[in-house]
């Protein structure tokens, strides 16, 4: 797969931190391994609150590694209100080696792409039950466990797996922003090319 040289260099890096996966951690996101392979037609929707930072990494980096692996997945985002595409998340995605154009507005559509080869992914702010977020047969990945709270039942999902996340944003303004961001970014990285190098396998 042909990715762009910076995002491939950092795909190179992840192994290691592949390898340091604690076996709990491990168990979990076999959970989304089983239903990608089960499932005829997989489709993962990572939400969380906002649908601004965790979820948004979670669904750039699942297609990103299902790619990668040759395995076909659609992958999506949402929250339980729908704000925007944090500006500090794109940054972070960016420093791996994403291309990204920035449209503009208040809920602008991203555009984010991981080759030259591929239609890039257009990402931006919404409910998880909206379109063009699946309605039905997807899994559910929690990935905050506000929206974990206040969504006990997400209807339509055959699965739902609480994958939770420290949020980043408690750095924003700080001197340490970027590193909690870059480090956010890449233990979903991590987890997700985790998850279908096991389907690989």
């Amino acid at each position: 797969m042909n990715l762009y040289p910076l995002l491939k260099n950092y795909v190179d890096s992840l192994q290691s931190d592949i390898d340091k996966l604690p076996d709990g951690r491990k168990a979990t996101l076999n959970q989304i391994s089983d239903y990608i392979r089960s499932s005829g037609s997989p489709k993962l929707n990572f939400i969380c609150t906002h649908n601004s930072r965790r979820s948004h990494l979670g669904q750039v980096w699942a297609q990103t590694a299902a790619e990668f692996h040759g395995i076909k997945i659609e992958s999506f985002s949402g929250g339980t209100e729908a704000t925007a595409f944090n500006p500090n998340a794109v940054e972070a995605l960016k420093r791996a080696g994403f291309e990204i154009q920035i449209p503009g507005g208040t809920n602008p559509k991203y555009t984010v792409s991981f080759s030259p080869d591929n239609d890039p992914m257009i990402c931006f702010s919404k409910k998880f039950d909206e379109a063009p977020n699946p309605a039905q047969n997807f899994a559910a990945i929690m990935t905050c466990s506000e929206a974990d709270a206040e969504c006990p039942v997400i209807f339509g999902a055959s699965e739902r797996i609480k994958l939770l996340y420290e949020d980043p944003k408690v750095a924003d303004g700080t001197p340490d922003e970027a590193n909690k961001y870059d480090e956010r970014c890449r233990q979903i990285a991590s987890e997700m090319f985790y998850i279908f190098s096991q389907l690989k396998n």
